[in-house]
């Protein structure tokens, strides 16, 4: 049976649209020589700095010892530092270093030019009303 459900349309178009920004962005972001993986950490750090790396691994859904393999390279790289905690010496805080801002930077600038895309054409009344049922579905799902 094919009926036409708006609900069931609305679930493919949002993993549609969330694969297609995400196909956008990783174009643009090639010429960074940067993974997917590497730029979402850096842009996850750059919003909680000194986060824990077990809770960095959560909140990016991926596993402590993936992560851990990725800040090892971006470690290296300069542009990111471990950091003990001070209240579990088992524990490593995450910090983004000074080198990599000019990285943030240029990820900002793709961000923008991927999100100038995505909305062309979409008014700011109708970018409030998208976001508050975002916010909801994604509220509804977490619980």
């Amino acid at each position: 049976m094919n009926e036409f459900s708006p609900d069931r349309e609305l679930m493919f178009m949002l993993s549609d649209v969330a694969r297609l920004i995400k196909r956008d962005f990783d174009q643009r972001a090639q010429t960074l020589g940067l993974t997917r993986a590497q730029w979402s950490i850096l842009s996850r750090l750059n919003r909680c700095q000194g986060v824990k790396q077990s809770e960095l691994a959560e909140l990016l859904e991926i596993k402590p010892i993936t992560l851990a393999r990725h800040i090892d390279r971006l470690q290296q790289g300069g542009w990111v530092e471990r950091r003990a905690d001070p209240c579990d010496r088992r524990a490593w805080r995450l910090h983004l270093t000074d080198q990599v801002e000019p990285v943030l930077e240029k990820l900002r600038a793709l961000g923008e030019q991927t999100r100038n895309i995505a909305l062309a054409g979409v008014d700011d009344g109708s970018r409030q009303t998208i976001l508050q049922a975002l916010k909801t579905i994604k509220q509804n799902l977490a619980d």
